[in-house]
């Protein structure tokens, strides 16, 4: 007799009941919750929520980095950088009201600014050995960091509503952030385009 293993001869006794509970409950049908992420259009100075492929909430009139939008950011460049992105950290107590701290900069970025030759092979190392996907990079290279979406603080609005004036951040309003941070939280995927 040929005996072929089941899938109850590996799975714990008690991990297959919680298995099966779950199927069982879970309604015919149900489909995975779609995930929730953002697109900032660095051209139309516009921030978007998508939950899956749906828009659910825009922010207009957003501010960037005094210096623009870049491929890559540098240190003091107060460029934007493009890319994508995870959110990291959240600090509830920013000087700038709300700080949604990103990913930046990412291994990507790194790999970029090695192969033109803005960083060393070093700094590259380090970085590398460093990194751990999911976790706040090194912010301590030429590339810079603490990239993140922030409010205005105790800021000027009329400034944020005419001149692009962070270090190299997107900014939105005060109450933008707030609605912003009750949507999204750590690991939210964020597209800098």
């Amino acid at each position: 007799m040929n005996w072929q293993p089941s899938w109850r001869s590996w799975l714990p006794a008690s991990l297959a009941v919680c298995l099966l509970l779950a199927l069982a409950v879970r309604p015919a049908g149900a489909e995975e919750p779609l995930e929730t992420w953002i697109l900032i259009d660095t051209e139309a100075y516009r921030l978007d929520v998508y939950r899956g492929y749906t828009p659910i909430k825009r922010f207009r009139n957003i501010a960037l980095g005094s210096g623009g939008a870049a491929p890559l950011h540098m240190e003091g460049d107060a460029t934007t950088p493009l890319g994508e992105f995870r959110i990291v950290r959240i600090n509830r107590d920013s000087r700038f009201h709300i700080f949604l701290g990103l990913d930046y900069p990412t291994r990507v970025h790194m790999e970029r600014a090695w192969q033109l030759g803005l960083v060393d092979a070093r700094t590259h190392e380090a970085f590398v050995s460093r990194h751990h996907p999911g976790g706040v990079p090194p912010q301590n290279t030429p590339l810079g960091g603490n990239i993140g979406i922030h409010g205005i603080g105790s800021g000027d609005p009329l400034i944020h509503h005419r001149f692009n004036w962070t270090r190299g951040c997107i900014a939105l309003t005060n109450e933008q952030i707030e609605q912003l941070a009750r949507m999204v939280g750590i690991g939210t995927r964020v597209f800098i385009r």
